[in-house]
C-alpha cells in the first residue's frame, strides 16, 4: 500500500487541497460561511439536482443498452468479433468535445435527423443521455463482459438440470457472480456522467449545466475561485459518500468463483433467439456507436484532395508552435508512460485490497482510489500548476506532468477491472501452493497471474485508452510545443474557420484509428491459439 498511498497523496490530495485552500482563502482568512452562501443560490441548487439526475438516468440507460452487448461479446463467437470489440471501445477514448460535436452533427440543427425527418434533439436532455451511452458503452461491455466470459457455464447448466428455468438459473447463479462487476461498471459510468463536461456544454446549451461545467465557468469565465472551490468540495464529498456505499455493498457480495479460459465459453449462436439477440446488438452498435464515428470521418473528408489532412503537417504559427500532426506522437508517448504508471500503482493497490482480513484503513482506500474520477479535472489541472511548482517537486517545466495527470484517471480503471477477478480467485489455491513450499512471489506468479492476466491486459488497455482521451486536466498543463490530440482538437474547434474545423475532424479521425489499431493489437496478443498468453 505504501507506493499507491504516496502516489495519491502527492499527485492528487496535495494539488486538490492547494486549489481548494486558495479558493476559500479570502483576505488571508478562511471563510467557511462561503459554503452556505453558494449552496443557498437557486441556480447552484438547480445545477446540483440536474447533475445527479442526469447521471442516474445515463447510468440506467447505459446498463440497459450495453448489458446485452456484454453477454454477446462474452458468450458468442462470430466473425469480426475482435474488430468489433475494438470499435466499441473507440468512442470511450474520444475527447468529450469531439463526442458532443459528433452528436450535434447528428441531432442538431442541419444534422442528419433534421435533414431526414425534421427532428432536433440539441439543447434537450435526450441528446445528452444518448451521447453518454455512446461514450460509456465500452465500460460496461469490457468490465462486465471480461468477467462474464470467464464464468464457468456448467454451473448454470447444473441448475437447469435440477429443474430451474433458464431465467431462474441466470438470476440465482450467474447474476450474483456478476454483481461486483456490474456494480463496478455502473459506478464508473455514474462518475463519468456525474462529472460530464464537453458533452453537456455542447449539447445542453445554456439550459443544462453539470457541476463540472459550472466549475469550469466559475474558474475560466467568471474568475470566481471561491465559488469553484465550494463546488469542488461538494463534488468531492458526494463522490466520496457514493464510493463508500459502493465498497460496502461489494464486500457483501464477494464470493469465490470458478473461472475458466474465456475462449472455452464462447460459441456460435444457436437458434432464432440467439441470432436475433446478436442482430439486435449489432444494430444498436451500428446506430449508437458507428454512425457518429462515420459522421466525423465524412466531415474530415469534405475538402478535396485530403486538404484537411495535408494542412495538419503545416505550422500556420497561430494555433500551435508545431505542426498539429506532432500531437499524435506526443499522445502515444504520454499514454504509454501513463499506462505503465497506472498498471504499477493500480496493480499494487488491487493486490493489497484483495486481502479479506484487511483493516478499515485499507478497505477505505478502496473507495478513495475512485475519487480522481469524481473530482473536477479542471481542479486537478489547476492544482498541479499551483502545488507542483517548488523543489523538490517542481514539475511544471517537465514532460512528466502530463502522464502523471493521465495516470490518476487510469489507476481507478486498473483497480476496478482487476479487483473482482482477484477476489474471485479461490483462496484455497494460494494456501495449497504455500503449503507445498511456494514463496509469496511464486504463489502470485503460478496461481494468481494465470487467472488474472486477461484482466491485467484489459486494465492496461483501459488505462491507455483513457490516457489518450484525457482532456480536462491536460488542457491546463500540456505545453504549447507538445500538445496532445485532445488538446489539439479543442484548440482547433475553438477557432473560427472551415479549415480549423476540418483539421479538428481530421485529428479526431486519426485518434480513432490509432485507438482502434492499439485495441485490435491488444486483442490479438491476449491469447494465442492454445489459449495461453
Amino acid at each position: 500500500m505504501a507506493l499507491p498511498v504516496a502516489f495519491f497523496g502527492v499527485f492528487f490530495a496535495w494539488p486538490v487541497a492547494a486549489i481548494v485552500a486558495r479558493g476559500l482563502d479570502v483576505d488571508g482568512t478562511w471563510r467557511f460561511g462561503r459554503l452556505l452562501d453558494v449552496l443557498g443560490q437557486s441556480d447552484i441548487r438547480h445545477v446540483l439536482w440536474f447533475t445527479a439526475w442526469q447521471a442516474l438516468a445515463s447510468t440506467a440507460l447505459t446498463l440497459l443498452v450495453a448489458l446485452p452487448g456484454a453477454y454477446v461479446f462474452a458468450r458468442f463467437s462470430f466473425p469480426g468479433k475482435e474488430v468489433l470489440r475494438a470499435v466499441v471501445t473507440v468512442p470511450f477514448v474520444l475527447p468529450t468535445v469531439v463526442v458532443g460535436t459528433a452528436f450535434l452533427a447528428l441531432v442538431g440543427r442541419g444534422g442528419l435527423l433534421d435533414e431526414l425527418w425534421g427532428v432536433r434533439l440539441d439543447t434537450t436532455v435526450w441528446a445528452i443521455l444518448l451521447a453518454h451511452v455512446f461514450f460509456n458503452y465500452a465500460v460496461v461491455v469490457r468490465t462486465v463482459g471480461g468477467l462474464w466470459a470467464q464464468l464457468d457455464p456448467r454451473q448454470e447448466e447444473a441448475a437447469r438440470l435440477l429443474g430451474a428455468s433458464r431465467l431462474r438459473a441466470w438470476r440465482t447463479v450467474t447474476l450474483p457472480a456478476l454483481g461486483p462487476a456490474v456494480a463496478a461498471a455502473a459506478l464508473m459510468v455514474f462518475l463519468f456522467t456525474f462529472t460530464s463536461f464537453g458533452v453537456v456544454q455542447i449539447l445542453g446549451g445554456p439550459t443544462f449545466s453539470t457541476l463540472e461545467v459550472e466549475i469550469y465557468r466559475q474558474t475560466s469565465e467568471i474568475f470566481d475561485l471561491s465559488t469553484a472551490a465550494v463546488l469542488t468540495i461538494v463534488q468531492f464529498l458526494a463522490v466520496g459518500a457514493i464510493l463508500a456505499v459502493h465498497a460496502w455493498t461489494v464486500r457483501r457480495r464477494e464470493s469465490a468463483l470458478r473461472l475458466v479460459d474465456a475462449k472455452l465459453t464462447a460459441r456460435r449462436p444457436r437458434g432464432a433467439g440467439q441470432w436475433a439477440l446478436l442482430g439486435g446488438v449489432l444494430t444498436s452498435v451500428a446506430v449508437l456507436l458507428v454512425l457518429p464515428l462515420a459522421v466525423l470521418v465524412q466531415r474530415s473528408l469534405d475538402a478535396p484532395d485530403f486538404a484537411y489532412y495535408r494542412a495538419l503537417t503545416r505550422d500556420d504559427g497561430n494555433v500551435f508552435l508545431v505542426p498539429p500532426i506532432e500531437a499524435v506522437g506526443n499522445s502515444l508517448e504520454y499514454a504509454a508512460a501513463a499506462t505503465a504508471v497506472a498498471v504499477l500503482i493500480g496493480g499494487l493497490a488491487a493486490a493489497a485490497l484483495t486481502r479479506r482480513d484487511a483493516g478499515r484503513l485499507v478497505r477505505g482506500f478502496d473507495a478513495l482510489l475512485m475519487l480522481p474520477l469524481g473530482v473536477s479535472a479542471v481542479t486537478v489541472g489547476f492544482g498541479f500548476l499551483i502545488a507542483l511548482d517548488e523543489p523538490p517537486l517542481d514539475l511544471r517545466g517537465t514532460w512528466m506532468l502530463v502522464p502523471l495527470a493521465q495516470a490518476l484517471v487510469g489507476v481507478p480503471f486498473v483497480v476496478r477491472t482487476m479487483l473482482p477477478v482477484l477476489r474471485a480467485v479461490d483462496v484455497r489455491l494460494r494456501e495449497a501452493a504455500a503449503v507445498l513450499g511456494a514463496s509469496p512471489w511464486r504463489v502470485w506468479r503460478e496461481v494468481d497471474l494465470p487467472l488474472v492476466r486477461r484482466a491485467l491486459l484489459v486494465a492496461a488497455g483501459f488505462a491507455f485508452a483513457v490516457s489518450l482521451g484525457e482532456f480536462g486536466a491536460t488542457v491546463f498543463i500540456a505545453r504549447p510545443d507538445n500538445p496532445t490530440l485532445p488538446v489539439a482538437v479543442a484548440r482547433l474547434l475553438g477557432r473560427a474557420g472551415e479549415l480549423n474545423y476540418g483539421q479538428a475532424m481530421a485529428l479526431s479521425t486519426i485518434l480513432m484509428l490509432v485507438c482502434a489499431v492499439a485495441l485490435l493489437v491488444l486483442e490479438r496478443l491476449r491469447t494465442d491459439r492454445t489459449g495461453e498468453f
